[in-house]
């Protein structure tokens, strides 16, 4: 509870500072607090806080020399430089390609319960920090682009799921990347929105210990209906429309245009639509059932809980649809 508490207060502590020093005491405070949540009885996790803590460091290191040279010369062609150099240390810190190397080796040797902080409440920080800086709009193009690149790409050949989600949460960081050239506002819907998805898919797994993509077969196999209706959540993280993760990418790629991010939104799209073949590779054994087995001949079996399950899970698009038509 301790380390949690710090852990919070740590991220806290950066985005509402008004100093680089206190930032940087705000991000070391949250490093040393996830360190020892992370020691696990899994076999991987030494190796895990060990590449977790030097990669950090790295960033800090790289943070704190930019602040200094801040300090030290006033000169404004120079401070643009130190900006390329302080966002640098911040995208290395959430993990944003092309210094996304470290996550998905560091997400596959820790636990379920640390990948969701690691996918979620670890990105806030940096994110904020992004935020209150200044970026050339190039300059953070180019990091938009490597993300929704390799992110896409690199989920294709692989077999562990939490090496999956964190090449996921690298394509979803080209995506909220874009939403600080637009609007600070739609970043926070989209994060929110992103780390319900998230915990939806991750509480599962975490209960039934489900770890690969060959264990995905076995999940729910008593109860196909409900298989059927937890696969959706990998189509929602997608942003497979009607579902709900639809929703802040419509929104982001509607900014985009309307600021004329053009050849942006285009190479967001195209690689999400790679992106998806990562997440059919997981819910195909699903959708794909025996003739038997398929949940579409026994209709009048389906209770009405499931129906209303359903309509749950399509219910985001269409009230977002609804609200902007008639509000």
């Amino acid at each position: 509870m301790m380390f949690y508490s710090t852990l919070m207060m740590g991220s806290i502590m950066a985005i509402s500072s008004i100093s680089w020093l206190t930032v940087w005491i705000g991000l070391e405070m949250n490093l040393l607090s996830i360190m020892p949540l992370m020691k696990d009885k899994m076999k991987n996790t030494s190796e895990a806080m060990i590449k977790y803590f030097m990669v950090q460091a790295m960033a800090s290191t790289l943070l704190l020399f930019s602040v200094l040279i801040f300090h030290l010369i006033k000169e404004i062609n120079l401070s643009y430089s130190t900006y390329f150099l302080l966002n640098s240390a911040l995208f290395m810190k959430m993990g944003a390609a092309p210094f996304h190397f470290w996550y998905p080796e560091i997400l596959s040797g820790i636990s379920w319960e640390n990948n969701f902080i690691m996918l979620t409440w670890q990105k806030i920080a940096p994110m904020i920090l992004i935020i209150n800086t200044s970026f050339s709009i190039m300059f953070i193009s180019m990091f938009i682009i490597f993300s929704a690149m390799l992110g896409s790409l690199q989920g294709f050949n692989q077999i562990c799921l939490r090496k999956i989600m964190a090449y996921s949460s690298i394509n979803h960081i080209g995506w909220m990347l874009s939403t600080l050239l637009t609007s600070h506002t739609i970043w926070m819907f989209y994060f929110l929105i992103y780390s319900l998805i998230n915990m939806n898919i991750v509480i599962i797994l975490q209960k039934l210990n489900i770890f690969y993509l060959n264990q995905i077969n076995s999940l729910f196999s008593f109860n196909l209906k409900l298989k059927f209706i937890y696969m959706l959540n990998f189509l929602s993280l997608s942003g497979l429309p009607p579902f709900l993760g639809f929703v802040p990418k419509w929104l982001v790629i509607n900014h985009l245009i309307i600021n004329n991010f053009y050849a942006l939104s285009m190479i967001l799209i195209i690689f999400t639509l790679l992106a998806m073949y990562m997440y059919f590779r997981i819910t195909f054994s699903t959708f794909s059932l025996f003739y038997k087995q398929a949940i579409f001949t026994s209709f009048y079996k389906i209770s009405y809980f499931v129906y209303f399950l359903n309509f749950l899970t399509l219910l985001g698009g269409m009230i977002h649809i609804l609200s902007t038509n008639f509000l």
